[in-house]
């Protein structure tokens, strides 16, 4: 039986864009978005990844999709992926800052400030950049608006060899804090997902792995890694009416990895 989609969850007539959509966590944010009506802009760096994700999302949800290539560590590109949403919809209602990179999985001793200063250009500094851009327009256009930073858990624990992504991650959520009592009187809400260990085509054959299995059952007190899917329902909470009074929050989704 067909159910009719609850106010404060219906994104209707609201355009999203998602960095780093087209695979994914980003992909699974930018289905969950698009499921419950809203219009969707990938964007990310390989045009021919963004429009791929594009048709499958159009065809799957029936909504306006646009992709959009972008390097989101590039202040230019960032500028042309704003000015072109709001020339092409005429506003911007969610963002979802999820593009990352992990970098080189090297000691600090090991380390140069090239390893350091490319993780933090896009995992940092994109999302400062970005969120700036697109809160700007939100302001101007008075209608308010939702931002969701895409962390992670490695913002709240340390892994070794992983200084720059921890350090991004943890500055995520820092940025979060801020951008959410600076913009709250804009009616802008800022939260932050922190995604624990998500199957993806990079990671799957080390978790089917003797050592991938060790991890998880370490680790994991689900003893299982999440799926992508399983990230939509709460990317939906946090762009639509249902967390109306939620701003500068951190929601951890690991299965209780960090609950230990």
């Amino acid at each position: 039986m067909d159910m009719k989609l609850p106010a404060y969850f219906n994104l209707q007539n609201e355009v999203a864009i998602v960095t780093g959509g087209a695979t994914g966590i980003g992909r699974g944010i930018a289905e969950g978005l698009a499921d419950v009506g809203a219009d969707i802009v990938i964007a990310t760096r390989r045009l021919e990844r963004c429009e791929q994700a594009c048709r499958s999302i159009a065809a799957r949800a029936g909504v306006k999709t646009w992709p959009v290539r972008c390097d989101i560590s590039d202040p230019a590109d960032i500028d042309e992926l704003v000015n072109s949403v709001m020339a092409k919809f005429g506003k911007i209602d969610i963002l979802v800052n999820n593009s990352g990179v992990g970098g080189s999985e090297k000691p600090i001793l090991k380390m140069d400030e090239n390893d350091w200063d490319f993780v933090i250009d896009v995992n940092l500094r994109g999302v400062f950049l970005l969120s700036k851009a697109v809160a700007a327009k939100m302001v101007e256009g008075a209608q308010g608006g939702r931002i969701i930073n895409v962390a992670s858990i490695g913002g709240l624990i340390g892994w070794p060899n992983m200084s720059a992504y921890c350090a991004s991650k943890g500055g995520c959520l820092q940025a979060t804090k801020v951008m959410a009592l600076e913009w709250a009187r804009y009616n802008i809400r800022v939260n932050a997902i922190l995604p624990g260990y998500f199957e993806t085509p990079m990671n799957t054959d080390f978790f089917a792995s003797d050592a991938g299995q060790e991890v998880i059952k370490s680790s994991i007190p689900q003893r299982r890694i999440a799926q992508i899917d399983e990230i939509r329902g709460l990317a939906i909470l946090l762009a639509s009416e249902a967390s109306s009074f939620m701003t500068g929050s951190a929601l951890v989704i690991d299965g209780g990895q960090t609950a230990f």
